[in-house]
């Protein structure tokens, strides 16, 4: 819902690009744009051309800024000459008050020259421990941490971590616009991709990378020939040859966030197979409520934040090994349509009733209105991060 009062402008620096896989950023920021502009700042692309910013309005009040820098500099002159460049987009828009909003710690050396109201960190996920992180992202959250006003996280486990790093930290696990995927309880027509293939199919849908446990994945299809695996979204950071084959592994790539309720509605399980590794340590999927309120019953890992609170209100079924998470999945695939399956179902639907993308975004609101009559109250001093002219 629109407040009465616009608020300032919001400058997003997202490590992930807008078209992407729908997830966190997007949802929120779509909630942002309800009553402020959202500049929503990817990581810059490289090439033999003068600098400059590429803004395409995408959504209404939602502007996708690309900066565009001269190949062949040095990374730190890159992000200087990104710095340039945004406090330049800042003073041609007229921005003299907004609020910066950080999503990657590495990208916040272009923000030396801007001056926001308010420095927002939404941590949505460790990504020191992510494959191929670059050492110096611990030493840019450090300085990250010391200047953001309020710092939001993913999920409770992430929290936990934070709060140690910061006073005013807060936990949003993942929420879920329940209607887009209550539509997969709908008679959808079933997707091109995967209309030929039998039942059960159990499904994945997501970023296929490091915490994917492929290991597990392989012998989960090796001992149920039987069972379709439909796995979607684009695989990152590993490569695609070290993933299982089988005559019953799907891997039908990354699909629009408008068509996964068409999938879901014909997948007869949803399945959560992460691996137990520094990348997964902290992570909050945001398939969870996604899958339940597309009506699937579900299978996850023992993921702390899956755990906490869907395992421990038996809405998702974990299970850890081979063995064992096969015996959930038939347990699962044997519940459908049963007294059992259908109690579940109601379960889950009225804990996701409790949750949505605009309420998450009303919350933190709240948490931004407060941080700012506290730089009200207490105004400080820029610093040397902040100290350019926009």
């Amino acid at each position: 819902m629109s407040r009465s009062t616009p608020q300032p402008a919001l400058l997003v620096l997202s490590h992930l690009r807008w078209n992407f896989v729908f997830q966190r950023p997007q949802h929120l920021m779509t909630q942002a744009a309800a009553d402020r502009a959202v500049y929503f700042i990817e990581e810059p692309l490289f090439g033999h051309h003068t600098d400059h910013l590429d803004v395409q309005e995408v959504a209404p009040n939602i502007h996708v800024c690309v900066p565009h820098i001269e190949i062949g500099h040095p990374p730190a002159e890159s992000q200087a000459r990104t710095a340039r460049v945004l406090r330049d987009f800042v003073q041609d828009q007229g921005l003299t008050t907004y609020d910066l909003w950080v999503y990657t710690p590495m990208e916040y050396p272009v923000a030396a020259l801007l001056r926001p109201r308010l420095t927002v960190y939404d941590c949505m996920d460790e990504l020191s421990l992510f494959r191929g992180a670059p050492p110096e992202l611990r030493v840019r959250e450090a300085a990250l941490l010391d200047r953001a006003d309020v710092v939001f996280t993913g999920g409770h486990r992430l929290f936990e971590a934070k709060r140690e790093q910061h006073a005013n930290a807060h936990p949003f696990p993942s929420s879920v616009d329940t209607a887009h995927f209550h539509a997969a309880r709908a008679d959808l027509p079933d997707p091109p991709e995967q209309r030929d293939l039998p039942h059960p199919r159990l499904g994945y849908a997501g970023v296929i990378d490091e915490r994917l446990d492929i290991a597990l994945l392989g012998k989960l299809a090796a001992r149920h020939p039987g069972w379709q695996f439909v796995m979607l979204g684009p695989v990152v950071k590993i490569d695609p040859r070290d993933l299982p084959q089988a005559p019953n592994l799907h891997y039908v790539g990354m699909q629009p966030y408008a068509a996964l309720p068409a999938f879901m509605a014909h997948w007869d399980a949803g399945l959560l197979p992460f691996a137990h590794n520094d990348a997964t340590t902290f992570i909050s999927p945001t398939k969870t409520p996604e899958y339940l309120a597309a009506g699937l019953p579900v299978v996850s890992t023992g993921i702390r934040d899956v755990i906490r609170p869907y395992g421990e209100q038996e809405l998702v079924r974990i299970a850890d090994g081979a063995d064992a998470f096969s015996a959930a999945c038939a347990a699962a695939l044997a519940e459908t349509g049963t007294p059992a399956g259908e109690d579940r179902r109601a379960r889950a639907d009225a804990h996701l009733s409790t949750l949505s993308w605009a309420s998450t975004w009303a919350d933190m609101q709240r948490q931004l209105d407060d941080a700012a009559t506290r730089a009200t109250r207490a105004p400080r001093a820029a610093t040397a991060t902040h100290g350019g002219q926009a």
